[in-house]
């Protein structure tokens, strides 16, 4: 815009035109990320970060850890609804923390406007091999026969009390009908060191920290606890082929704050959306051993509400809880 014959008035009126669009143009978009820098959750969301800035403009990470995934969250939650600020839901933040903590800073199923599930990441109940070899234990079959055989004999491992293993085990062990002694340990790693080491038998572990030692022989999985098998371990059966209906996964997705218009809602949905099917994103996924889910915001918004019901059961069963 050419103002040097412009009026004062003019003058000052264009240049305030002219700032108005400089800020709209710079406007960023910021997704908070309710854990720490490095895991899977925070590598995922930088992949699509990248992807989405066509259609965005600049998106930056913001790493919020604590609380069990709590402290990031509620900051979504009270954020603006303006599409600037969104972050990401997780099985823990959205499904099982409510009914862990005794108080909640924010409410799971009211205070947000979901965007798009992102993925997906099955788990596995994997043996330490030599144990397996041992107790002669091959399938799903076998360990559920030798646990009715002998109860209180095995043990599994979590990532402590009201973790995903944690859950997993109690339903796993509720619908095969046997016992099995729980171990907490303070973090995945301890957990997954200790059925390396032979201390416990067997554990439910993500399918991306356990496929290493499982292709390298040191672990034995017997089975993955999505519905179905999984096209990234597809030669392990599910466990609802032997327990019928049984499926808990590991997932995440995107959010925005309650209140955030639908226009903006469906805009930041088919920015991601598109990302997620990109073939770039499914190879990148893949690699992480996660498997990447687009879906509508009422899609996962309805798949959230399920969660939410499920775990209150599985929750309460175990008597876990955190505080």
């Amino acid at each position: 815009m050419n103002i040097s014959y412009l009026k004062p008035w003019a003058l000052l009126a264009a240049l305030a035109l002219t700032a108005t669009v400089a800020f709209a143009q710079t406007k960023v978009t910021r997704i908070i990320v309710p854990y720490a820098a490095g895991g899977p959750i925070d590598a995922t969301a930088r992949l699509l970060a990248e992807r989405v800035k066509e259609s965005l403009g600049s998106v930056i990470i913001d790493n919020k850890p604590g609380g069990g995934g709590n402290i990031g969250v509620d900051a979504i939650a009270k954020a603006a609804p303006d599409g600037l600020t969104i972050g990401i839901a997780a099985v823990a933040t959205h499904a099982i923390n409510p009914w862990l903590y005794s108080k909640m800073p924010y409410n799971a199923a009211t205070d947000f406007a979901p965007i798009t599930q992102m993925v997906r990441v099955p788990n596995v109940l994997v043996m330490n091999f030599e144990v397996a070899a041992r107790l002669k234990i091959n399938t799903l079959a076998d360990l559920i026969k030798y646990a009715r055989a002998n109860p209180a004999k095995l043990n599994y491992a979590s990532g402590g009390n009201g973790s995903a293993g944690h859950l997993a085990g109690e339903m796993f062990k509720a619908q095969a009908g046997i016992y099995a002694v729980h171990i907490p340990y303070n973090g995945g790693n301890p957990a997954q060191l200790a059925l390396l080491s032979g201390q416990v038998d067997f554990n439910f572990d993500n399918l991306a920290t356990a496929s290493s030692n499982i292709k390298a022989g040191k672990l034995k999985a017997l089975a993955v606890t999505t519905a179905k098998r999984s096209a990234l371990l597809p030669e392990v059966p599910a466990v609802a082929e032997t327990l019928k209906g049984f499926e808990i996964d590991t997932w995440w997705g995107l959010v925005a704050p309650a209140g955030t218009p639908a226009d903006v809602v469906a805009k930041l949905n088919a920015a991601f959306v598109a990302a997620l099917n990109s073939p770039e994103a499914k190879t990148r996924f893949a690699a992480l051993m996660a498997e990447p889910v687009a879906s509508s915001p009422e899609q996962f918004g309805a798949f959230m509400k399920s969660e939410l019901g499920k775990y209150e059961k599985v929750v309460k069963d175990s008597g876990a809880k955190v505080d």
